[in-house]
């Protein structure tokens, strides 16, 4: 019954398409409220980046999930991704790193969620269950 469970391709169709499609959800609210772009323009802005790196969330949150979904250039995606949450963290969160919920949990266990499934995603690729497998 363990060999059953044993199955590297099927753990990392799993680990890509739970970091994909949970992102892609974020850049899907952001194509539909797209005035969300505005405070992220502001954060740049405020740390004397150029405002259209703003766009780079269509990136990291549209494009990369897709890739990492599907399979294709995936350890690219995971890497976007990866680029993607320390602009998240830096801009939205940084207060939050020494912080904790309510109910104990790290403030940052989202972000620090996707950062690090995007980073196992680089380290291991799409796996054998991918339109192009790397």
């Amino acid at each position: 019954m363990l060999d059953i469970v044993k199955n590297e391709a099927v753990g990392k169709l799993v680990l890509r398409l739970t970091l994909g499609v949970l992102i892609l959800f974020h850049g899907v609210a952001k194509l539909l409220h797209p005035g969300t772009l505005e405070f992220i323009g502001s954060q740049l802005a405020g740390l004397g980046l150029p405002e259209v790196l703003v766009y780079g969330v269509y990136v990291g949150e549209i494009i990369a999930p897709l890739m990492i979904i599907l399979g294709i250039l995936t350890r690219l995606g995971g890497l976007l991704i990866v680029i993607n949450m320390i602009f998240a963290i830096v801009l939205a969160h940084a207060g939050d790193v020494f912080s904790l919920t309510g109910h104990g949990g790290w403030r940052l266990e989202l972000q620090a969620f996707y950062l690090f499934c995007a980073l196992a995603i680089l380290f291991l690729g799409s796996g054998r269950m991918a339109v192009k497998p790397d």
